[in-house]
Order: C-alpha cells, then structure tokens, then sequence
C-alpha cells in the first residue's frame, strides 16, 4: 500500500522516516519533525493503514503495517507505540535503516492486560480536546490537538482491530535478532510503560546493538510528556 506523507526540511540531507502510534497519524509528528528539519534532517511521516488520509487496507497485521512503510535507505527511523513494532519488523529488512529508535514501542501484550489495553485504544476514538488536556494538562496545546484529531480518523476496526489480527503480537525476537543499531527510549514505568524493563533488558542481554533509557517522569508517549529531554536523547544517540 502506498501511504500518504508529510515531509519537512530540505531534500538531500539526512533521511528520517517517522512512524506514529495506533489512533494516531503522520501529522501528530509535527513538533519532532520540526526540531529534526531544524537540525538538517530531512523527514517523512506517514499515515499508516487505517489511519489518517490511508486506506484501511485488506488486514491489521503487523507484518503488512511493516510492509507498507516506504522506501529503504532512510538514516533514521522513529517508531512509536505501534510504530516500534513496525518499525523493527522493516528494519529486518536489509538496507532499510542505518539507525533506529523506538519511543515506548509495543514490542509484546501482556495478555492479562489485553483487553484494558482495547478498552482504551477504543475509548480514544471518542477524544474531546477538553478531555485530553484535562488528562494531559503538560502536554503542547497543538499535541492535543492534533492527536484528537488523528483519533476521530482512526476507526473501531483500526482500534481493535489491530488486537483481533496480531492473536500473539510480538516484535521482541525480532529486535532481538535485528542487525541495526537501535534506541529504546522507554516511559518512566513508575508512570506508564508499555515495555517492561524485564523485556528491554533481555533484548539488550541479547542483542549488543540495543541500548535501553528510561525517561523519567513521562508515559506511553515521551516526546509528548517531556518533549526536550526525549530530544536530547535522540539527538545525542543519533
């Protein structure tokens, strides 16, 4: 499927692909791919299936949310949420990425904690931006914003969905075996992590090209919760 992008900076510097979180879109990137145009980077963001402007496609499977993603060669991909498992699937893929980020990606579910997790992942389609700032009153007025938006064009099939095809959803063997250079930038899980760091440490025990960092104090979104300390960590790492 070719999906729809956003892109800023100037063409012909560095490449970074961007990948955003279930009941999210391409334009909920906008405040990274600002700072990252600002700093040369040249950045795509894209709508996966069943979100924003995409096309709803023939299946939610993480394996086809990976096969969408555009092109090879980027010098960097992000991946959030969904994204990290997306991510990390197409980074197998040789040639696809030099380097790689995951921002508290949703590598394995616990399946005692399933059907929480759908419960809100379809609660988020009913968003107001009265209640989100309410719920996340620390948070960049147009993050807000634009994350409500992205959710009134997510859908209940996208939402759960995305759980009712991946039955065993897992990306863990696969970092743990990906032969790219690859951050995890984890929220704080005194706060709200959708790693555990049992989990993130056993794929760093096995894989010496994974590093591992906790950002204090934020949640399942980190560069939402604490958008400068995220920044600096990926801008050092990248």
């Amino acid at each position: 499927m070719q999906l729809p992008e956003q892109h800023w900076g100037t063409p012909g510097g560095r490449r970074a692909l961007l990948v955003h979180g279930l009941n999210g879109n391409g334009a909920t990137w906008w405040r990274v791919a600002e700072h990252l145009a600002a700093n040369g980077w040249h950045v795509t963001a894209v709508d996966l299936r069943g979100h924003g402007q995409a096309a709803p496609g023939d299946g939610l499977a993480l394996s086809s949310y990976a096969a969408d993603l555009p092109g090879s060669g980027w010098d960097l991909v992000v991946g959030h949420s969904l994204g990290g498992a997306t991510s990390t699937l197409a980074a197998a893929n040789p040639g696809f990425t030099s380097r790689l980020v995951l921002l508290d990606p949703v590598l394995e579910i616990d399946p005692a904690a399933r059907e929480a997790i759908i419960r809100d992942q379809v609660a988020e389609l009913s968003l107001t931006v009265e209640s989100l700032s309410a719920e996340k009153p620390h948070w960049h007025p147009r993050d807000v914003e634009l994350k409500v938006a992205a959710a009134r064009l997510s859908s209940d099939r996208t939402a759960r969905g995305s759980f009712d095809d991946n039955p065993d959803w897992n990306a863990v063997n696969a970092l743990m075996a990906l032969p790219v250079p690859t951050l995890i930038l984890s929220g704080d899980p005194d706060v709200y992590a959708m790693i555990a760091p049992s989990t993130a440490l056993a794929i760093t025990a096995a894989n010496p090209l994974v590093s591992y960092r906790v950002v204090a104090g934020t949640g399942h979104s980190p560069f939402r919760d604490d958008f400068e300390t995220t920044m600096a960590e990926l801008d050092a790492w990248a």
